[in-house]
């Protein structure tokens, strides 16, 4: 069994699509490229898919993973190129590599998002982002499946800056970008959970829904406060191909064989 993993995109109009929608149209894709994917046994066999921490409906995200397990050995570029093809624009299969490591799941600790605040001036978010970082503890409030939870939005962020818009996205008013690293926790801390943080601790509230967009996840440096690409570990581990460990072996090889 060979197992590949996967990084894809929900870009424009598509972040809206839910987690199970993404899900039906990856399996259809499976299918249209012919995959030869390993299935679950039981009385409803299903493709083996593993999917990992994936983000809310209605965030743009271009770092979102998941695993495939294959019957028969595929080229991972020739993979990806298949099923992005069979993709609607906006869920994009942007990286493929073949499994080498375990635990694709453990080194998924964090995140860096953007969100674009329109309405809001650079010198106001700066503001609120200077107070949230002072603050000890920032209690926010979310709905649960058993009523409203209090918890701490605080501890999350390893990092939250102000940033000028980038010049090739300029808006018709005020608009600030905030970015913003958080760690996975339990319970999670969601973009929105800091922006209820902003304006708990300084009254920032945007006119507008903020355009939420996952940039990166992966492994957390603590020295160097980054997040590190979570499919290095697999290519560090992929064997070196293409070249000769004895060249005079090449010469006296038979005309189609395959050297080392």
């Amino acid at each position: 069994m060979q197992r590949i993993r996967l990084r894809y995109t929900k870009r424009g109009r598509l972040r809206f699509t839910s987690h199970r929608d993404f899900q039906r149209a990856f399996e259809r894709a499976l299918r249209r490229s012919e995959v030869p994917m390993a299935y679950s046994a039981g009385f409803t066999p299903h493709p083996k898919v593993s999917y990992a921490n994936a983000a809310p409906t209605g965030t743009g995200s271009e770092a979102e993973f998941l695993e495939i397990a294959l019957t028969q050995p595929r080229d991972p570029r020739v993979l990806r190129e298949l099923l992005d093809a069979s993709l609607p624009d906006g869920l994009d299969i942007v990286d493929a590599v073949e499994a080498r490591t375990s635990g694709l799941a453990d080194r998924l600790t964090a995140s860096v998002w953007e969100m674009r605040l329109d309405g809001v001036a650079v010198k106001d978010a700066e503001k609120a982002v200077a107070a949230f970082l002072a603050a000890d503890s920032v209690e926010v409030q979310r709905r649960a499946k058993n009523g409203m939870r209090s918890f701490d939005a605080r501890a999350a962020v390893a990092d939250l800056q102000a940033l000028d818009p980038e010049p090739d996205r300029p808006g018709a008013g005020p608009c600030a970008i905030l970015r913003l690293v958080v760690r996975h926790v339990t319970p999670a801390v969601r973009p929105d959970d800091v922006l209820s943080g902003l304006r708990a601790v300084a009254d920032l509230a945007p006119p507008v829904p903020a355009a939420v967009t996952r940039l990166a996840q992966g492994l957390f440096d603590e020295e160097s406060g980054t997040v590190t690409d979570p499919l290095a570990p697999d290519r560090e581990a992929a064997p070196a191909v293409g070249i000769a460990a004895d060249p005079a072996a090449v010469a006296t090889a038979p005309e189609g064989a395959v050297t080392a």
